[in-house]
């Protein structure tokens, strides 16, 4: 019996999601089981008592597996958030960290909750008010989606990049981090320089000035393996190439070769820039910082450090 009562809440998400209109990618038993743990809706539990309770990933799937006997290895957890909360989201039924907006993307704290308006539908299901109900949530849904992501909008970072001009970027950490770099960073070791990139986590191309990076020499179609941010020093004809180390590691030797090869076309001298937001953070990667590079630290931002070498914030060798 408790197995058919699984299987029926399995088939009663999979019709949910069919009906709230979610991709066919969605339309499956890892998103089924999803909505089944943001409802907390054990087996034999009817829908008019389903919850929202604030759960993250890896509680989802401990769920998954108490419940229904799924095991998830812990590698597919960037499948279950990227794959189904982004777009539980992205529809409207679910909300990303709704009891702290600004959170860190990385944060092991984040959390998703099922929205209102989405629990109140879902409360009818299997009664004779779910159609009126869902015909009334789908005419209303649109609105509620640009709502909230308005409300995402407003919580990112602003970052100036030049006089009157601003970009955005995904609250988090890092992305503190990149504003300082460019706001605090540039005007005082690199005055007057042009931003070419910044990375976000939200969209990796957060900010990208392609046809400036080309007239340097440099026509980058990857960008994953770009770094965090990158500035021309017009003055000078320098590219600094800035690394914003809150987790993953600075400029290491395999991270300066990999740039070194990057921007090996480069006709402006490259500059190895490893940033941190304090010196306790620094000190955790002091062994590993390559040779013949730059070190800032947020925390003491008219200071920079030099790793050896016989210049001072400058190219080693000439484009």
């Amino acid at each position: 019996m408790t197995t058919n009562k699984k299987a029926r809440h399995i088939k009663a998400a999979h019709q949910v999601l069919i009906s709230l209109g979610l991709p066919r990618a969605q339309q499956n038993e890892r998103s089924s089981l999803c909505l089944l743990a943001l409802l907390n809706l054990t087996p034999g539990k009817p829908w008019s008592k389903v919850e929202n309770p604030l759960v993250g990933i890896t509680p989802i799937m401990d769920w998954a597996r108490e419940h229904h006997n799924k095991e998830y290895a812990p590698n597919t957890r960037e499948t279950v958030r990227r794959q189904t909360m982004h777009q539980f989201c992205d529809a409207g039924i679910a909300l990303y960290n709704p009891d702290q907006p600004d959170r860190s993307v990385n944060s092991p704290k984040a959390v998703y909750q099922v929205e209102p308006a989405a629990l109140s539908l879902l409360r009818t299901f299997g009664t004779p008010a779910w159609h009126d109900a869902l015909t009334d949530y789908l005419t209303k849904r649109e609105t509620l989606i640009a709502r909230y992501a308005k409300e995402r909008q407003q919580n990112r970072i602003p970052v100036k990049i030049a006089p009157g001009k601003e970009i955005t970027l995904v609250p988090r950490e890092h992305s503190e981090l990149i504003r300082a770099i460019i706001e605090e960073f540039a005007p005082r070791f690199a005055p007057g320089s042009a931003l070419v990139y910044a990375g976000d986590t939200g969209d990796k191309w957060g900010y990208f000035d392609a046809p400036l990076l080309a007239e340097l020499g440099v026509d980058v179609e990857v960008h994953g393996k770009m770094p965090d941010v990158v500035l021309h020093y017009n003055a000078k004809n320098w590219l600094l190439l800035v690394e914003s180390v809150t987790s993953h590691g600075p400029v290491d030797g395999k991270r300066h070769a990999e740039l070194a090869k990057l921007f090996d076309n480069s006709t402006a001298g490259l500059v190895y820039v490893t940033a941190f937001p304090s010196r306790t953070i620094m000190s955790r990667y002091l062994r590993e910082i390559a040779w013949e590079t730059e070190v800032w630290v947020a925390d003491a931002p008219s200071h920079l450090i030099h790793f050896n070498g016989a210049r001072f914030l400058g190219p080693y060798h000439a484009p």
